[in-house]
């Protein structure tokens, strides 16, 4: 695999983390503004 690829690949795992986190974080944020489970949970 070239350099290239990997450092791509690297890339798509760090942004796919990333997405993840930041979606978790804004879960979370939001279940402190609402008060919770306030939608059931899965408000999001």
């Amino acid at each position: 695999m070239t350099s290239t690829g990997k450092r791509l690949l690297i890339l798509a795992v760090i942004a796919a983390a990333a997405f993840v986190l930041g979606r978790l974080a804004v879960r979370g944020a939001l279940n402190l503004l609402v008060g919770g489970t306030l939608f059931g949970g899965d408000f999001l």
